[in-house]
């Protein structure tokens, strides 16, 4: 009687699990659809729709017959505005705590919003507490002090502003070149070239390998890239305009407020370019273009800092956007240094590099609108570099653009394309072995050609006003400072 008994029961239990599977679902509510706090802003969803809100509480206001709470996920400068029952309130609800809030966005009363939260769920999702957290309501600190707390610093609204900046500048230099039929090429960031010839290199090897004399991973010598422009100039061999955006690294032992030994660099290279005025022209259309791109895209991120960071900065800016560059060379720039009433630390002279004195002063001097050095003495410069056979001053075909408050901003040039100049210079330095695949370049349709770097950081600081590099960067790496 055993196996029948079990067979039933099999029966039974398997027409159970089908009824169970083929059954329909009971209906329930749907779950409120989750929305940004830009979005609940901007009227994204309308009025009387119910939403979900995720994000960080920048002030609790409890009352006796309602609590406001504000918070923020990053996604906008502004505040969304909670309106709750009181009894939704709980003591982990503080400054700085993560929470959940779903609720019907109704019209606010308030002037400063359209719209505001009306919760009926709060639930804090990770507790924040006040007292030992570094950032306090309402107050508002110098980027000195937040700068030390790297992994903190991006909960503060000034840092969010600019980094929300930043985001948007990177959208739209891809966007300019994307626009103007430039091919994004993806660069090494493991390089045996040394591109700048300046020696502030950091050299890679693994962690775990004894150092032994004249054994590399890579069989020679090889180092985190300064520059992606020998790269960039392989590429213009087969693409007549090709740009990069990415790391770079120098090895520089300064504490400067212009230097980071991890920066970002815009570089650019284009074919069939003869003039150093077609480089220029793509220079300051960029920068404008950008720029205006910026301030329509954040401008509620760029008026904080231009209110609180660096007053005066949006004159400054309008200046630089509606006026022409100007236009200089290396010679009178050196001229009109030596003619300055100023007092110099680094005494200007024909030959020797301008320094961040100098690059200042010049843009002061043309009425801070950004100006364009030219033709540099080729001792200055990099071996790759035009040479403009202008005996005896013996020049280039090199330019920077200096901009106020920062100095250089832009470095470019026209490079050497005739094969036999650029084997005699090879030779002279010493570099033929090591650059003979750059020779091969010259020798299999070689054009005219050119191109520039645009330091990121630098622009930020010139658009923004912001005075140290170090604070328009996420995770800033500079001389014993590497944290996180």
């Amino acid at each position: 009687m055993q196996a029948p008994l079990a067979a039933r029961a099999a029966r039974g239990l398997s027409g159970a699990l089908r009824a169970c599977c083929t059954s329909a679902p009971r209906p329930g509510p749907a779950p409120a659809p989750r929305v940004s706090v830009r979005e609940a802003l901007g009227g994204h969803s309308s009025s009387g729709a119910s939403v979900q809100v995720q994000g960080w509480v920048r002030s609790v206001r409890s009352q006796k017959e309602v609590l406001f709470l504000h918070i923020n996920d990053g996604s906008s400068l502004e505040h969304l505005q909670i309106v709750a029952d009181p009894s939704l309130d709980n003591s982990d609800l503080s400054f700085g705590s993560s929470v959940e809030v779903q609720g019907v966005l109704v019209k606010s009363p308030y002037k400063k919003q359209n719209v505001e939260l009306k919760a009926d769920r709060i639930e804090v999702i990770g507790h924040c507490d006040p007292k030992a957290f570094p950032f306090k309501y309402k107050e508002r600190y110098p980027l000195e002090y937040v700068r030390q707390y790297p992994h903190l610093r991006c909960r503060t609204n000034t840092l969010g502003s600019i980094l929300r900046v930043r985001s948007e500048a990177t959208d739209a230099i891809h966007s300019f070149f994307k626009t103007n039929g430039y091919i994004h090429i993806h660069t090494p960031v493991i390089t045996s070239n040394d591109c700048e010839g300046a020696g502030e290199l950091f050299q890679v090897e693994p962690s775990s390998k004894v150092k032994e004399p004249g054994k590399n991973f890579f069989d020679v010598p090889a180092f985190l890239t300064v520059s992606a422009q020998l790269h960039l100039e392989v590429m213009s061999g087969a693409f007549s305009q090709v740009f990069s955006f990415g790391p770079t690294f120098r090895a520089e032992n300064s504490q400067s407020r212009r230097h980071l030994a991890e920066f970002y660099m815009v570089e650019a290279e284009m074919s069939f370019v003869e003039s150093l005025q077609d480089i220029m022209q793509v220079m300051e259309t960029l920068f404008k273009v950008t720029t205006e791109t910026v301030l329509s895209s954040c401008p509620e991120d760029v008026e904080l800092l231009h209110k609180f960071v660096a007053p005066g900065q949006k004159d400054k800016l309008e200046q630089m956007l509606k006026n022409k560059f100007l236009i200089i060379s290396y010679t009178e720039a050196i001229e009109t240094l030596k003619k300055a009433s100023q007092n110099f630390t680094f005494t200007p002279q024909w030959g020797a590099d301008l320094q961040t004195e100098h690059e200042k002063y010049l843009v002061k001097y043309c009425g801070n609108i950004p100006v364009f050095v030219i033709n540099y003495p080729l001792d200055l410069k990099p071996f790759y570099m035009r040479d403009n056979e202008d005996e005896p001053q013996h020049t280039v075909a090199a330019v920077d653009l200096l901009v106020p408050g920062v100095g250089e901003l832009f470095g470019g040039s026209l490079r050497e394309e005739r094969l036999h100049l650029l084997q005699q210079r090879l030779a002279r330095l010493g570099l033929t072995d090591t650059y003979q695949w750059y020779l091969d370049l010259r020798r299999f349709g070689s054009v005219p050609h050119g191109g520039f770097g645009m330091g990121f950081e630098r622009y930020l600081q010139c658009i923004l006003g912001v005075d140290n590099i170090k604070d328009v960067i996420p995770f800033p790496r500079f001389p014993h400072s590497c944290l996180l």
